[in-house]
């Protein structure tokens, strides 16, 4: 279902408003370049910043101009329940083919919160629900027993984007949980995360280097092992450069380079430091991209 490559998208901003035209060629792009399926409104969309109309706004612009062509799993998530729940429902109602829900951040719930929580929104909302686990954000890990109870619970909870960093994290949520798509939420460890089981990435990188990444998880799939390690080392310098700052700074940053989009942030999100930015134009023009 969730399986292959799903861009993280971002959200283009000129002078601090959606930038629609531009979010428009860059669905069309990752169409075109053969992903499967695009991620509005996650982290790198910048949906903390996002107002709930915005919000709201960008979710179902996506869905349109997706129009059937590739698939749509918005991010729902939220620190509050109920706001979790109505951003799903929303999500549901404009057709997207599912929901991603980051683990609920600052308050730092126990387990059996975080069981609750999911639960709560999977009871209230039929629509296929992906979790996303990462802690270096949120300040709380979804453990594999916790993941492990909802997808037993919850029949539409079948996926988990897993960002921990942990190869042993996620080793056992696939142990305690055989049918769970694992996705990769880390563009490092995609071809690591699938030699144990999982299905695919929701990447930041293939906002500018989608085809690369669809090239790298085909040649995977088809057990052509030497090929998909040879993209996936081509890949990791750009990989480095692109998170030698806060994402999705240095993404948007190679974006605007690219002439993709307007070079536009939401505080407290910021343009990249001098010395960073010379880094990621050097990975860029070593890459081949500029």
């Amino acid at each position: 279902m969730f399986s292959g490559v799903w861009t993280a998208l971002i959200t283009p901003l000129k002078n601090d408003k959606v930038d629609y035209d531009a979010l428009s060629k860059l669905i069309d792009f990752q169409f075109k370049s053969g992903v499967d399926g695009i991620v509005p409104c996650g982290s790198t969309g910048e949906s903390s910043t996002l107002s709930h109309d915005e919000h709201k706004e960008v979710v179902e612009f996506c869905v349109k101009q997706a129009k059937g062509k590739i698939r749509v799993l918005a991010g729902s998530g939220s620190n509050s329940t109920k706001e979790a729940i109505y951003l799903t429902e929303f999500a549901k109602s404009v057709g997207c083919d599912g929901a991603l829900l980051i683990s609920p951040y600052y308050n730092k719930p126990t387990q059996q919160g975080l069981y609750l929580h999911f639960k709560a929104i999977a009871d209230k909302v039929d629509i296929p629900i992906v979790l996303y686990n990462i802690a270096g954000r949120t300040g709380i890990n979804i453990e594999p027993e916790t993941v492990a109870k909802l997808v037993k619970d919850c029949r539409n909870i079948v996926g988990i984007k897993e960002a921990s960093g942990s190869l042993d994290q996620m080793s056992r949520i696939k142990l305690l949980s055989p049918n769970i798509q694992l996705i990769s939420g880390d563009d490092a460890l995609t071809i690591p995360l699938m030699s144990i089981g999982g299905c695919g990435i929701i990447s930041v990188l293939s906002n500018i280097v989608p085809k690369d990444l669809v090239a790298m998880v085909k040649a995977f799939n088809s057990g052509n092992m030497k090929e998909a390690q040879k993209i996936n080392y081509k890949l990791l310098p750009l990989v480095k450069a692109m998170f030698c700052e806060t994402n999705p700074i240095p993404v948007k940053t190679a974006a605007s380079i690219l002439k993709m989009c307007d070079l536009g942030f939401r505080l407290p999100m910021c343009e990249m430091a001098d010395a960073n930015r010379t880094k990621l134009e050097k990975a860029m023009k070593d890459y081949g991209l500029i």
